[in-house]
């Protein structure tokens, strides 16, 4: 009995999937039968849970077509009507903007629509005609932005009553507070000026050819110094002639600034600050030139380069600004030249010979510049009775007259008056002579107490007498690394009256090694005195008490061996070369 059931259950399923025809509504009791189980129609309960999960269509469409005319009649002719079809879709949207098909509703507001300022901008005019903004935004017309609420914006108000604005007014305000904090650098401008190599120009056979001169590939190299330094931002003249506090002894205040950016390729053998504008400038072994704008607050690089110069060939053992203006430097090696940089015209010239006296000077790498500009003194290499410095005039080059101390073994050491009248000379044997450039002759000659091969020697303080050119102090180190400090008031009282042997004022015995470097700072407060062949072999001594000062530097003061020493023109720097190519820098406060 149940498989004729099943059959007859199968022949009334495909009836159902098959169309029939109004002829063939008669069917026989059991197909008819089979059709009615399947074409039950929903009962209520039914229709109300789906009217209540579904929702009702009817309905549905009604309350659009309500809402569709709510829309129309308060919406003004410039809004879109949006047609319902009778399948319920939109039509007639395809030309239609995105901003017209939604809004922001930000909600009630109680701004004043009175408040709000539209102030004329330059900008838009700017934006007109040259590049505008690549997209806006359409709501910043519609944003209102209170200054007046937020503390951070107050600084964006253009009166104290200000208060709102609207969002592209915000967005401008936003923008100029952003430029004049963060002006545009000056490679971010579209106009650069075309780089090029440029030739030193002199005339006559002194002048450095091509081919001896070698220059960094900035157009700046060979510029006037006052168009080198246009081009440095916040540059100053220093105030060197500005009276600085007293500095304590025993305790000095001094901090460390940004280092010179740069690691030179070799030692670094001279270093000398600009008498007029923060500028440094330091050579060696590598033939090169540097200048460095003096700034540790540049940005993005503290202490920017200038500009250089390379010689080819030329070592460099000494280079200094020509006083009191520092519109030339010169700079020699162990060379039977040196050169001279005309700031001023740009010109490099090439110093060839000291006519006369070829034999005597056969190198040129030591020589110091007066205070008054207007000698040169060269250290001869001659050694035969003695040492000699040659005297030259530093605008012609020509010679003037030469000074020759009676010793063994030349020179060690020399250094200028204050007023550029006379030259203290120290031979290597102990002797030290005081020589005037007016009457050409030594006007006393004396020994320094217990010397054993001086090293060098230096003069400073602007309170001594005039007849031996204003210094007070002379300070002179030797190879067994202790320094003697003499006070030359007192040979002065009554005339030059100097003793043969005289007593130090102080005997200073902190180095160990041969004494390389001795300056006086230009206020007359400080003497550095260092050696190179000693790692971090420095100390700095107050003056006049003469004593060392014990709170620097310190066992983590990076100093290295030290070749080369220099002060800033106002006393509050101080410059450390070493053996690495390295410039440190700290600032002295009073």
């Amino acid at each position: 009995m149940s498989q004729p059931r099943s059959k007859k259950r199968s022949e009334g399923l495909k009836a159902t999937k098959q169309p029939t025809s109004p002829g063939q509504s008669d069917n026989g009791p059991e197909e008819s039968d089979s059709d009615s189980s399947y074409d039950v129609g929903k009962d209520d309960e039914e229709d109300e849970l789906d009217r209540l999960v579904l929702g009702d269509g009817g309905d549905f469409m009604a309350e659009l077509a309500r809402e569709g005319d709510t829309d129309q009649e308060t919406s003004s002719e410039a809004d879109l009507e949006v047609e319902i079809g009778p399948d319920g879709g939109e039509e007639n949207l395809t030309g239609v903007d995105d901003a017209d098909l939604f809004f922001i509703d930000a909600g009630p507001s109680d701004a004043d629509l009175n408040a709000l300022t539209q102030r004329p901008n330059s900008e838009d005019s700017a934006s007109e005609e040259g590049d505008g903004p690549a997209w806006e935004d359409s709501d910043d017309d519609r944003l209102m932005v209170s200054l007046a609420g937020n503390p951070r914006l107050r600084k964006l108000r253009v009166t104290e009553a200000e208060d709102m604005v609207s969002g592209r007014e915000y967005i401008k305000r936003l923008q100029r507070q952003f430029q004049r904090l963060n002006p545009s650098p000056e490679w971010a401008s579209s106009e650069r000026p075309a780089k090029r190599r440029r030739r030193s120009s002199a005339s006559s056979d002194s002048s450095v050819s091509s081919q001896d001169m070698d220059v960094d590939e900035e157009d700046v190299s060979t510029q006037p110094l006052a168009r080198i330094l246009q081009n440095a931002d916040s540059l100053k003249r220093t105030s060197g002639s500005s009276k600085r506090n007293k500095l304590r002894a025993e305790v000095l205040d001094i901090q460390r600034t940004r280092d010179i950016p740069m690691t030179q390729p070799s030692a670094i053998g001279s270093l000398s600050f600009h008498p007029q504008y923060p500028v440094l400038l330091s050579s060696g072994l590598a033939s090169t030139l540097y200048l460095h704008h003096i700034a540790p607050d540049s940005i993005p690089t503290p202490n920017p380069l200038l500009t250089s110069v390379h010689i080819k060939s030329t070592p460099l053992h000494t280079s200094a600004f020509l006083p009191p203006n520092g519109d030339k430097i010169f700079f020699s090696g162990r060379r039977k030249y040196f050169h001279t940089w005309d700031l001023e015209s740009g010109n490099i010239q090439k110093i060839t010979r000291v006519y006369g006296h070829k034999e005597e000077q056969k190198s040129m790498e030591r020589f110091k510049l007066s205070p008054c500009g207007r000698y040169m003194g060269l250290v001869s290499s001659a050694r035969k009775g003695g040492g000699i410095v040659n005297v030259l005039d530093a605008n012609t080059s020509q010679w003037i007259a030469a000074a020759r101390i009676e010793g063994r073994d030349g020179i060690a050491d020399f250094a200028w008056w204050s007023n550029g009248e006379g030259l203290t000379i120290a031979g290597k044997g102990g002797e030290v002579g005081e020589w005037s450039v007016q009457t050409g002759k030594f006007v006393s000659l004396w020994n320094d107490e217990g010397a054993v091969g001086l090293t060098v020697l230096t003069l400073g303080g602007k309170t001594g007498r005039q007849e031996l050119g204003g210094d007070r102090w002379v300070v002179i180190g030797s190879s067994s690394g202790v320094v003697n400090i003499y006070d030359r008031r007192p040979w002065t009282e009554n005339g030059i009256n100097v003793p043969q042997r005289p007593e130090p004022t102080r005997r200073l015995m902190q180095l160990t090694t041969p004494t390389s470097c001795l300056e006086i700072s230009s206020d007359g407060q400080l003497l550095v005195m260092a050696s190179r062949w000693k790692r971090d072999a420095l100390r700095l001594v107050h003056l006049p008490s003469c004593t060392v000062y014990r709170n620097w530097p310190t066992s983590q003061t990076p100093l290295g061996r030290i070749t080369a020493v220099a002060f800033s023109s106002g006393s509050d720097k101080l410059a450390v070369a070493n053996e690495q190519g390295k410039i440190r820098l700290w600032e002295i406060r009073a």
